[in-house]
């Protein structure tokens, strides 16, 4: 286990750089993260050495291949503890995995006057598959809403949800509020009235220890690219019995069992639900991800986040004329932080940040309905990971306060 994480940013050489001659300040994790000398490494590694197709040859190379191809999807598996490596379904990420849900789960069991079940803050990857379905099917969308504190109303969820509801989608953590979800309990209530619960984990799994067991979910999917694996790869968790039922996704290459000239059949878990030729070198480089987070330990990755919280969000706070949305109190927020300035559009904030060397996130975050619920437009995000550190978050404020000034009065530092 690695306990200094204050250290961990020497895996990283993207953040030994300057950006307008300012130290680079990386706060945009929640839309990406960066990714270790040892993910990149992986990669050199397969496609100097292993690089052939899976799955489908005798040769070395094949083997050697399928074989690392494999063992990282056992390496997923033991990371989220799913109870077997089949029921991990390789997708492009976490959209592709709930589009499969949408497109496969829900086309096969939602019909007329069914409900599908979310939050007002969900990412567009998890309120547009549900709406389109809904749309389809003439099916009723329901939206819970946040407490003031812009948390999950659990109260309200169990109204929302009934007899009638055949999907509860939700997501684990915020990409906006900063807000865990109580997914166990929602899954809970799902089950009572004979729902299926898929969660979002895109914000979750990188920041905090997952256990699909005991939150008790039907379906949850994630993606490589936001902890620290590469682009294009991401994995859906979905129970056997369910998967078993779904029609396949894609057809093609590798996801058949025989194919004859007017009917075919389908291949076991999981390869039904990954036609053609996959991400390989993806599913390698995000084994070694899950690697370097297990290395660190999850419990740490998560306290470090919390401190590095604990210290900025009273600082953010008490600025005047920044506002900060989700929870006021660090125990309930995740390092994702998204606030205004002032009456100064989120763009200018962040390009002015961007001039002192710090990447932030600003605009609508892929969430509409939520923007349009808190009567916004957009917001500026900073977004913490690993390897951030206490003095990041100073020249995060030390930014905001010379954006401020110069706003106001022109002037910049000397």
């Amino acid at each position: 286990m690695v306990n200094n994480l204050n250290k961990v940013a020497a895996d990283f050489p993207v953040l030994n750089q300057k950006v307008n001659d300012e130290r680079l300040v990386y706060l945009d994790n929640a839309a990406t993260a960066q990714r270790p000398n040892q993910v990149v490494e992986s990669l050199v590694h397969f496609y100097q050495n292993d690089n052939a197709n899976v799955l489908r040859g005798v040769h070395t190379l094949a083997e050697r291949a399928t074989a690392e191809y494999e063992e990282a999807r056992r390496k997923v598996q033991h990371f989220i503890n799913a109870p077997e490596p089949e029921e991990i379904i390789y997708t492009k990420g976490c959209t592709d995995g709930l589009n499969l849900v949408a497109s496969t789960y829900g086309e096969a069991n939602v019909e007329a006057g069914d409900e599908i079940v979310i939050s007002i803050m969900e990412h567009h990857s998890n309120l547009i598959p549900w709406q389109q379905l809904a749309l389809k099917k003439h099916a009723t969308l329901k939206y819970i809403h946040l407490t003031d504190d812009g948390e999950i109303d659990l109260e309200e969820a169990k109204t929302l949800i009934t007899d009638k509801t055949k999907i509860v989608a939700v997501a684990h953590a915020s990409n906006v509020m900063g807000t865990v979800s109580p997914i166990k309990e929602l899954a809970a209530i799902a089950h009572q009235h004979g729902a299926v619960f898929v969660g979002d984990g895109a914000q979750s799994v990188p920041h905090m220890a997952i256990d699909v067991q005991d939150l008790d979910v039907d379906f949850y999917a994630f993606s490589g690219h936001k902890m620290m694996g590469p682009t294009g790869i991401g994995i859906l968790y979905g129970k056997r019995e369910l998967l078993e039922a779904m029609p396949p996704y894609q057809y093609g290459g590798e996801m058949i069992g025989f194919v004859h000239q007017f009917e075919s059949t389908w291949a076991e878990l999981p390869y039904k639900f990954e036609a053609g030729t996959q991400n390989i070198a993806g599913a390698i480089g995000l084994g070694t991800a899950v690697d370097y987070l297990e290395n660190i330990g999850m419990d740490n990755v998560q306290a470090h986040e919390q401190a590095l919280v604990n210290y900025l969000l009273p600082k953010l706070e008490a600025v005047d004329g920044v506002t900060v949305y989700g929870p006021q109190d660090p125990a309930k927020h995740t390092g994702v932080i998204a606030f205004n300035l002032d009456n100064l559009h989120p763009h200018d904030v962040a390009t002015a940040l961007d001039m002192e060397g710090i990447a932030v996130r600003a605009g609508h975050h892929c969430a509409q309905p939520l923007m349009a619920y808190l009567g916004l437009t957009a917001t500026a995000r900073a977004s913490l990971y690993l390897y951030n550190t206490e003095a990041d978050a100073d020249k995060l404020l030390s930014a905001i306060q010379e954006t401020k000034e110069f706003f106001n009065h022109g002037t910049v530092k000397a």
